[in-house]
C-alpha cells in the first residue's frame, strides 16, 4: 500500500511537469552536484533507473565530477545544460559487478564504488548480515545472550535475538570487539562463522573483479574503511585512523595507482567524528562522502560531501522525484496533518 502511495505521488510529480521543472530550475544552480547512494544493484529497476538518469542528467566519474566542482578557476568547470551526477556503490557487493557493471558497460555509464578490503580477502558475510544468518540457521531452541534468555521456537523471540545482535556489533568501540561478539554469539548458536565458498550476490566482490572492472575505464573506486565500523563508535582514534589508511593502501596496492574519495560507513552526522574526517584528510583523499541527504555545491565541505539514498527496489519515477529534489521537499511536508495521516495509513 504504501509503496503504491510513493509511486502515485512520483507520477503526479512526473507527469505534472513539475520534476521536469525542478530539474530546470538546478541546472540554473552554477556548480552543483548530485551524488546518488546505491548498495546492492540486483533484483530491482537498475536498468530503468539508469535509462532515465543518463537522459536527463551529465553521468561522471566521482574524482572527475567533484574535480570540477572545486575547481578554483571557475572557467574551468564545464558549463553543461544538464546537471552533473555520480553514481555511488558502498560496500562492493558482488552485484555491483554481476549486475550493475554489465549495464555500465551497455549503456556506458560511468560507476564509482566504495569498497571493504576486509571483507574482499575473507570472503566473510558483512557483519549486518551475521545476525539474521546466525539465527536462521541455529538448530537450538533456547539460548542465553547477555543474560536474558531467547525461546527461538518463537518467532518474535527469534526477530529480538537478530536485533540485539545486530545492535552490539553495530555499536562495537572496536573491530575487535565486534569479532569477538560475533564469534562467542556462533558458539552459542552452534553455527560456524566461516568464509562462503560458493559466489552470492550478498557477498563482496573479489579482488580480480575490481580490478577487472578498473581496467575498463568505466568503474572508478574509493575507500569505505578496511573492515567497516562506524567510526564515531570506535573508542581508540588511533584505530579511527587505521582504518581509513590501511584501507587506501590496500586499494592502492591491489589497483596501482592512487585514489582520493571515501565513503564514511553508515554515514550520517552522529556516525562521523572529528577524528574520522581528520583521519580522512591525513590519509590523503581529497573528498569524502557522508549519507546526509541533499545536493552539492562549490561551498558544500568537501569532506562531508551530501548523498541521496536510492535503491535498486524503487520505480524510477520515485527515483527520479529524488534525483530532482522534490522528494526532500515533499518529506519536510510529512508533518502537515494530511499528509501525515496518508502516510501513516499507508505504513
Amino acid at each position: 500500500m504504501r509503496r503504491r502511495l510513493l509511486v502515485g505521488i512520483a507520477a503526479l510529480f512526473y507527469y505534472s511537469g513539475l520534476v521536469a521543472l525542478a530539474r530546470w530550475w538546478t541546472s540554473r544552480t552554477s556548480a552543483c552536484l548530485i551524488i546518488l547512494n546505491y548498495h546492492r544493484a540486483s533484483g530491482g529497476h537498475l536498468r530503468n533507473h539508469l535509462l532515465y538518469l543518463r537522459k536527463h542528467y551529465c553521468i561522471l566519474p566521482a574524482e572527475d565530477a567533484l574535480a570540477a566542482l572545486y575547481a578554483v578557476d571557475e572557467k574551468r568547470r564545464p558549463q553543461q545544460a544538464r546537471t552533473s551526477l555520480v553514481l555511488t556503490f558502498d560496500d562492493g557487493y558482488y552485484d555491483n559487478y554481476s549486475d550493475a557493471f554489465p549495464l555500465a558497460k551497455e549503456l556506458q555509464v560511468p560507476l564509482s564504488l566504495y569498497l571493504v578490503p576486509c571483507y574482499i580477502e575473507s570472503g566473510r558475510r558483512f557483519w549486518w548480515e551475521e545476525g539474521l544468518y546466525l539465527v536462521q540457521h541455529t538448530q537450538e531452541r533456547d539460548v542465553v545472550l547477555n543474560g536474558r534468555k531467547f525461546t527461538l521456537t518463537q518467532a518474535s523471540e527469534r526477530a529480538e535475538l537478530v536485533h540485539v545482535i545486530d545492535y552490539f556489533v553495530r555499536h562495537a568501540r572496536s573491530v575487535a570487539e565486534r569479532e569477538q561478539f560475533l564469534e562467542s554469539v556462533s558458539q552459542t548458536l552452534q553455527v560456524a562463522l566461516t568464509p562462503v565458498k560458493r559466489i552470492e550476490p550478498s557477498l563482496s566482490v573479489r579482488w580480480e573483479e575490481v580490478r577487472e572492472m578498473d581496467a575498463s575505464g568505466l568503474v572508478t573506486f574509493g575507500g569505505h574503511t578496511m573492515h567497516h565500523p562506524i567510526l564515531a563508535y570506535l573508542a581508540d582514534e588511533t584505530e579511527v585512523a587505521r582504518e581509513v589508511a590501511d584501507c587506501r593502501d590496500a586499494l592502492e596496492q591491489q589497483l596501482g595507482h592512487a585514489l582520493y574519495t571515501f565513503a564514511y560507513p553508515v554515514g550520517q552526522n552522529q556516525h562521523i567524528s572529528d577524528s574520522a574526517v581528520q583521519s580522512v584528510q591525513a590519509a590523503g583523499f581529497k573528498w569524502a562522502m557522508t549519507t546526509s541527504y541533499g545536493l552539492n555545491t562549490l561551498h558544500t565541505d568537501p569532506y562531508r560531501l551530501q548523498r541521496i539514498e536510492v535503491d535498486v527496489d524503487q520505480h524510477w519515477l520515485v527515483v527520479a522525484a529524488e534525483t530532482a529534489g522534490l522528494w526532500g521537499f515533499f518529506s519536510r511536508l510529512r508533518w502537515l496533518p494530511f499528509v501525515r495521516k496518508h502516510f501513516t495509513n499507508a505504513q
